[in-house]
């Protein structure tokens, strides 16, 4: 038997709202059938809601959030948080044991400060990510594309500057391209490295402003380093991000991790399934997380496709990839 439809009605009938909801052309609709693989069908304020049970009653809930907020125009990406919030909820109530853990972990993390007033960890594991990072001195993010490693180590190093409680921030990258050969790259240093460093240079300008971000650029308050430029040098008072670690060398990243100086925190973030390096050479960050593992101080935190904090068909798509990989 297929399961009933879903039923929800809005009233009194107000068609500002509706059309908030909705979108142009239905577009906001189409964003949580493509989400949550359901059917929504529309008359007036109507909504018939199909597919499976589960994930109608998760549509049905969305609707309903999203309906309180209509008073304004909803932006898609407004909708989208809103789909993943709801979907990581329902993920959090399946295991009630956690869920008072997280809201615990929730309440110990303090408020970021930075231009972004409303950037708070959406996951669980993002709240626990966040919370390591202030209470270690090196904190290693690993987990698929799109779920915040990055955006949020950056977020803390701005919220430590903020707070001078470091004197600089350095963004660290191994020069390692996707597949691909870009040939000789003109300009300077910093030129050259440029194409490497732009998620990190993209997060900066979101979370501080671009005049802002430029001003301690000239100061050298924000540096960049390239990895193969980073041996020999003690780095205090800093916070120190290597992204895309799974491209170092296990010899690359020991080298980074005693550059760390005193009063220095250090974030690495990397993506395990993305490994760029030549087929016989091991990453540097599966290395380190088998040696370090045990190692008091140093926190990890391992991210999953429920994590991810993008357009929802990312966390559809990791799912897929993950599941071809282990049948092939």
């Amino acid at each position: 038997m297929k399961p009933k439809p879903v039923e929800i009605t809005f009233s009194p009938v107000d068609n500002r709202r509706l059309a908030n909801l909705c979108g142009a052309l239905d577009e906001n609709l189409k964003q949580i059938e493509n989400a949550l693989d359901v059917v929504i069908a529309r008359r007036g304020e109507h909504f018939s809601l199909r597919g499976q049970a589960n994930q109608t009653q998760l549509a049905a809930q969305t609707l309903k959030n999203l309906y309180n907020q209509s008073h304004h125009h909803l932006s898609v990406e407004q909708v989208q948080l809103g789909l993943i919030e709801i979907t990581n909820a329902s993920h959090a109530s399946q295991s009630a044991g956690d869920e008072l853990a997280d809201a615990d972990a929730e309440l110990a993390v303090p408020k970021l400060i930075t231009r972004r007033s409303n950037l708070h960890g959406r996951t669980p594991r993002q709240v626990q990510y966040l919370q390591q990072i202030q209470d270690h001195d090196i904190t290693f993010g690993i987990g698929p594309a799109g779920t915040g490693k990055t955006y949020l180590a950056v977020a803390s190093a701005v919220d430590a500057l903020e707070r001078e409680t470091v004197a600089r921030i350095i963004l660290v990258r191994p020069a390692v391209e996707a597949g691909e050969r870009l040939g000789f790259l003109p300009g300077d240093m910093v030129q050259k490295v440029d194409p490497y460093l732009r998620p990190l240079y993209d997060a900066l300008y979101d979370l501080m402003g671009f005049d802002k971000t430029g001003k301690q650029f000239e100061r050298s308050t924000i540096e960049i380093a390239p990895l193969a430029f980073m041996r020999g040098r003690t780095l205090n008072q800093s916070f120190i991000i290597l992204d895309e670690a799974q491209n170092t060398t296990p010899e690359q990243m020991k080298m980074f991790l005693t550059r760390i100086g005193f009063g220095s925190k250090a974030v690495i973030t990397g993506d395990i399934t993305q490994i760029d390096l030549p087929k016989n050479q091991k990453s540097g960050l599966i290395d380190a997380e088998h040696a370090l593992g045990k190692i008091r101080g140093i926190a990890f935190t391992h991210f999953k496709t429920e994590d991810v904090v993008r357009h929802p068909l990312v966390q559809r798509i990791v799912d897929a990839y993950e599941k071809h990989e282990k049948r092939q």
